[in-house]
């Protein structure tokens, strides 16, 4: 029976989840992983989120950047410029073996799932990693009459832009991913990573039978704030709170989630936010929230697993 059920993005989620790796057996976590981020480059299927996070359970992350591979080389990309083809889409050596793989393999007739769980077994990750959904669905970022592609607003014009509305194409079409409905129907504790509420858990909770299973869940479901301080900690999660109407903050995430948040983690930066959060009905428990290391992911998981 799966007890913990993490719903997840990128950077923020892929630390926690390696702490929460090391206390919850495998057979008792499922990750339900952001693809509204999922884009084309070169032909290729490129996954980020679900990248992100099995690089890092895979313990080759490129640390200092929070994305790729660790020394990884770029001589692809350099011939590619030489070819005069576009490159502002980063992509080292090693990575590109992840999308030649992922994409040769969709191409067999593979669902992303099925891809996902072969990477995973590959790369040796016991953790079960699910996409939100085998069906297309893309994130689209609205800045004013501008309508433009999720990498195309985060990594071509590196988030400049102002955002005043978010769409996800095909979501209410879509299907969860096989076994995600039923990890949320069994989960004893539903965990929203300290990832983008608006860019990378707001796509997974646009799938209505998701958002539907979530809401009406007994799951105990304790969210980590990934605003600390007022600011993000990576993104641009502040500034597109604020250009969307939503507050800044640890009490604005809180608010965001109002309506299925039991529990909420906030970093001790934002001590002052937990008596406005316990006044929408969620229980707040106080800690450093910051993971620079292992041993304080994992100490944030355990925080997040005592919380009741």
């Amino acid at each position: 029976m799966t007890r913990i059920v993490a719903l997840a993005g990128g950077v923020g989620a892929a630390k926690l989840l390696r702490g929460l790796t090391r206390l919850v057996h495998k057979d008792e976590l499922v990750i339900i992983a952001n693809t509204g981020d999922d884009t084309e480059i070169h032909g290729l299927h490129v996954s980020p989120d679900l990248d992100t996070i099995m690089y890092t359970l895979a313990g080759i992350i490129d640390e200092a950047k929070g994305w790729g591979i660790a020394n990884d080389t770029f001589n692809c990309l350099e011939m590619l410029d030489k070819l005069k083809q576009e490159t502002w889409f980063k992509l080292g050596d090693k990575d590109f073996a992840t999308h030649i793989t992922r994409t040769q393999m969709l191409k067999r007739g593979m669902t992303l799932s099925e891809t996902t769980i072969q990477l995973c077994r590959t790369l040796k990750i016991s953790a079960k990693l699910i996409p939100m959904s085998n069906d297309p669905v893309r994130t689209k970022i609205i800045s004013h009459n501008l309508c433009l592609d999720f990498q195309e607003y985060f990594v071509k014009r590196g988030t400049k832009d102002e955002v005043t509305s978010i769409i996800f194409e095909g979501a209410q079409k879509a299907k969860p991913a096989p076994n995600v409905l039923k990890a949320l129907k069994e989960a004893e504790r539903v965990v929203i990573c300290p990832s983008n509420p608006l860019l990378s858990i707001s796509p997974i909770l646009s799938i209505p039978a998701i958002w539907n299973e979530l809401k009406n869940s007994r799951a105990y479901v304790v969210g980590v704030s990934p605003i600390v301080g007022g600011k993000a900690l990576k993104g641009p999660a502040d500034r597109i709170m604020s250009s969307m109407g939503h507050e800044a903050s640890a009490y604005g995430v809180a608010k965001f989630y109002e309506g299925f948040l039991d529990h909420f983690i906030i970093d001790n930066a934002d001590t002052f936010d937990k008596e406005r959060i316990e006044k929408l009905g969620v229980k707040v428990t106080v800690t450093d929230t910051i993971m620079r290391s292992l041993e304080e992911s994992i100490h944030l998981a355990k925080v997040i697993l005592d919380a009741r």
